[in-house]
């Protein structure tokens, strides 16, 4: 009873909006004659109508494939997102229209409305502007589809260690974060990343969680691609809060164990080093550094399932500390309160909100108002934080201003 009532509820809400949209169509097609104006309407509800119907079978019923459901599911939710703009713009008119005819039945009785000014009606103009404010955003996440979800973009920073080995001086660390290998659409796209980030030749790469969306059969197509992150230092990775399939319903709990083994023996095959509330010590010349990799610990509501201590056991003396946590809310509610002498932090999780304003040092994403931290090199008192803003897309399957991104850290002593 409450799935069926969830339904009709989410099909009241989205008929409504077509209804609101279509009295703007109807305004600017009145020039038509009527054939034309009548086969257009019909051709709006034909669409709206398929588009609900989708959508619900989608949401309620799964009963295609996990491609064609994220297609249709993204495609009808960006129309309605989009035609939420022009509803707001005619709602905000006819509460207008509202005061204006209350305004005028208490305080004008009697008195004669103004004569109508030549050219273009209020109400034509108003179905305009609703059009144009549905045509607008649906451009823009367009947009954000087709050329912002591959679009990589190389982030270099150079942080500086005084306790930093003579033999790692220098050392070039690569960081990939959030693939969410679930949500793609272009594999070519994935491979074009891949090569990118090769291309920067790191000494050492570091992968910081969400490798899949829910299940590890994510990963089987792009196992390939993966495979080829190497550096002569090692690959390092650590697993986000998607990875432990939390967010999906599984028949019983051996099955979600499971996956999250599969999951692990996939990174294996691919030659990364999973660091489970782990550390490695790397050598170089006789000396030595640590990496630490803790498993997905978030404030809030998110999950805790990573031990930091355990994972810092055995490198209280090494020189310099450095520590893969996906969720950047770690940082300040543990790792900087109780580990001051873990040198970088590298995490992900937040994708920038995969929406906002880059331009110089100018930065804007809705994030910001979740996460202190939301992307970038971050600093408190002699310890450094750097959050990645993701390789991949989670939900929306594109970016706007807040581009996919390949990390390159460049540690150096001073």
């Amino acid at each position: 009873m409450g799935k069926m009532f969830m339904i009709a509820a989410v099909a009241a809400v989205l008929l409504l909006m077509d209804w609101y949209v279509s009295q703007a169509v109807k305004t600017l097609l009145f020039p038509l004659n009527a054939g034309w104006r009548k086969g257009l309407i019909a051709l709006f509800w034909a669409i709206s109508a398929i588009s609900i119907l989708g959508i619900l079978t989608v949401s309620f019923t799964g009963v295609f494939s996990r491609d064609i459901n994220r297609l249709i599911v993204t495609a009808v939710v960006l129309v309605y997102f989009s035609k939420l703009f022009g509803v707001l713009t005619l709602m905000i008119d006819d509460i207008y229209h509202a005061g204006q005819w209350v305004f005028q039945k208490i305080f004008s009785s009697g008195v004669e409305a103004p004569p109508a000014k030549p050219g273009i009606s209020r109400s034509e103009f108003i179905s305009k502007a609703s059009l144009i404010a549905i045509a607008a955003p649906m451009a823009t996440f367009g947009f954000g589809i087709l050329s912002g979800a591959h679009n990589y973009r190389v982030h270099r920073r150079t942080i500086y260690l005084p306790n930093l080995p003579a033999a790692f001086d220098g050392i070039q660390i690569g960081q990939l974060s959030d693939i969410h290998s679930g949500s793609f659409f272009s594999r070519s796209g994935v491979k074009k990343g891949i090569s990118l980030f090769m291309e920067q030749k790191p000494d050492i790469a570091f992968f910081t969680g969400d490798l899949v969306n829910d299940v590890a059969e994510e990963v089987k197509e792009y196992k390939d691609l993966y495979a080829k992150v190497k550096a002569p230092l090692g690959v390092f990775s650590t697993l986000g809060n998607h990875d432990y399939g939390d967010y999906r319903s599984w028949p019983d709990l051996q099955a979600k164990r499971k996956n999250l083994a599969d999951l692990i023996r996939a990174q294996k095959e691919m030659g990364w080093d999973l660091l489970m509330n782990e550390n490695r010590i790397l050598k170089v010349e006789g000396e030595e550094i640590a990496i630490l990799g803790v498993e997905n610990w978030g404030a809030g509501r998110f999950s805790k399932y990573g031990d930091l201590a355990k994972a810092y056991a055995g490198t209280e003396n090494k020189p310099v500390k450095l520590l893969l946590s996906h969720d950047p809310s770690h940082w300040d509610a543990q790792i900087r309160p109780q580990f001051g002498d873990i040198d970088v932090t590298f995490s992900g999780h937040t994708h920038g909100f995969q929406f906002g304003v880059e331009i110089g040092d100018f930065k804007w994403s809705p994030s910001q108002y979740i996460y202190k931290q939301w992307s970038d090199l971050h600093r408190e008192d002699k310890q450094y934080l750097y959050v990645n803003r993701g390789f991949g897309f989670l939900g929306y399957p594109g970016r706007i201003g807040i581009l996919p991104e390949i990390t390159i850290i460049a540690l150096k002593r001073g």
